[in-house]
């Protein structure tokens, strides 16, 4: 790190993790409310349920696509002018999408959207975040940006949902639109040290890529993170609307029902904020044991708890008592891949390419999204249920357990030595 920063970022609550957990709880909190216009928006126009799901699966290709290119972006003009173009297209894709009225208008503003959340999203903030962040603390704070994306999740559904209740699915997405333009303001605070300019004997980004994509170490974190997008993804876009077929009313003389849970669908924005506040318990553990131990056994341990989580709650009765006990184990594991991943790449390639190394593994994580959005709606057009969309999630969950295990967890620099050590 730049000595000039040295003083102002030796510890680990500093201005640009406090600025970078804004936008990022607002980004997702907006992000992760998709799943509740899957039913106003398909009733609204008598569209088949993979009309919307291919409109967010796009979103999540895009954001994929755009992770690289603003990580790119973000080390060559700046982190901010970055995360402020991320927030024009976010602001734009929403506002847009509120007067579209066929299924090829949102899913061509849904490219915008996703392009929004790939400039405000993990791959530009983890990167400033991980360069402003002291070597002792790096993973840990990697770990709170990735839970403030949890908290976003748990504010965002119930806000959404108490806003759909009020008013038109198009006036709540001006109003999320309004949400990021405020959390703009918090680029202010965010002056981190920049990415230091290559020096004569260093490579350049393209060499480093080039490498870095021919590395089968960098190629099994870009395999392994395909089942997490997939997961999370399905879960975002569908779990409400399952719910909401699945449970049915919620009985009077349950607990869900006197703590104010009176519907499916009201269950259904509860169980993905249940899933987020139980993600930032389980994502700052996470980035804590990553401090600790070997993040690579970290996150083939995780991946396995997902697989069997998931198998278990598709094989039992789904009732409103096992979707909050799915939730509650769900979130726990939900982005805690996240700051292991991304500590991960930084560990084994370095700070300086951060944002473009991880942003290309990401795209991996974008492409398992759009998979597990697009099949959930292709598949409930074709069954009229999700099971066999939810058993591919399990069987992706054990590849990226085992895929793991032959990571070479050690930095890039230190691979000859190792090597001719053996």
């Amino acid at each position: 790190m730049d000595k000039a920063y040295a003083g102002t970022y030796d510890r680990l609550i500093n201005p640009v993790l406090i600025a970078g957990c804004i936008i990022i709880l607002v980004s997702f909190a907006v992000r992760a409310s998709f799943g509740l216009f899957q039913l106003p928006i398909a009733q609204e126009f008598a569209w088949p349920r993979e009309s919307f799901s291919l409109a967010i699966a796009i979103q999540n290709l895009f954001w994929g696509i755009g992770q690289p290119i603003f990580g790119a972006l973000a080390e060559r003009f700046g982190d901010r002018k970055a995360i402020l173009g991320g927030g024009v297209f976010y602001v734009v894709g929403l506002v847009l999408s509120a007067y579209a009225i066929t299924p090829g208008q949102h899913q061509l503003l849904e490219m915008l959207v996703g392009f929004g959340i790939a400039g405000t999203g993990f791959g530009v903030i983890l990167a400033v975040v991980g360069r402003a962040a002291p070597d002792r603390h790096r993973s840990m704070a990697l770990g709170i940006a990735t839970a403030a994306g949890s908290a976003g999740q748990i504010v965002g559904p119930p806000v959404a949902n108490a806003l759909l209740s009020q008013m038109p699915w198009q006036s709540v997405f001006i109003v999320f639109a309004g949400f990021i333009m405020l959390s703009m303001i918090a680029l202010l605070l965010m002056r981190a040290p920049a990415p230091q300019s290559p020096a004569a004997n260093e490579e350049p980004m393209g060499s480093v890529i080039r490498r870095a994509v021919k590395d089968p170490t960098f190629l099994l974190i870009f395999i392994g993170f395909f089942s997490c997008g997939y997961q999370l993804a399905f879960i975002t876009a569908h779990f409400p609307a399952f719910i909401t077929e699945m449970c049915g009313p919620i009985a009077p003389d349950s607990l869900l029902y006197a703590v104010g849970v009176t519907s499916a669908s009201g269950l259904g924005a509860i169980s993905i904020a249940l899933i987020g506040l139980f993600n930032i318990g389980g994502t700052l553990f996470a980035g804590w044991l990553g401090n600790r131990y070997s993040r690579k056994y970290l996150l083939a341990t995780i991946y396995l708890l997902r697989t069997l989580v998931s198998a278990a709650f598709i094989m039992a009765p789904i009732t409103p008592e096992t979707v909050v006990l799915f939730s509650v184990a769900m979130g726990s594991l939900w982005l805690a891949t996240v700051p292991l991943t991304s500590g991960l790449v930084a560990h084994i390639y370095g700070l300086k390419y951060m944002g473009t190394l991880y942003g290309l593994v990401f795209f991996s994580h974008q492409l398992g999204g759009f998979l597990g959005v697009w099949l959930g709606g292709a598949m409930y057009d074709i069954y009229h249920d999700y099971t066999l969309v939810w058993w591919v999630g399990v069987g992706v969950g054990a590849l990226s357990a085992v895929i793991h295990l032959p990571v070479k967890e050690y930095p890039w620099a230190q691979r000859g030595k190792v090597v001719a050590a053996a």
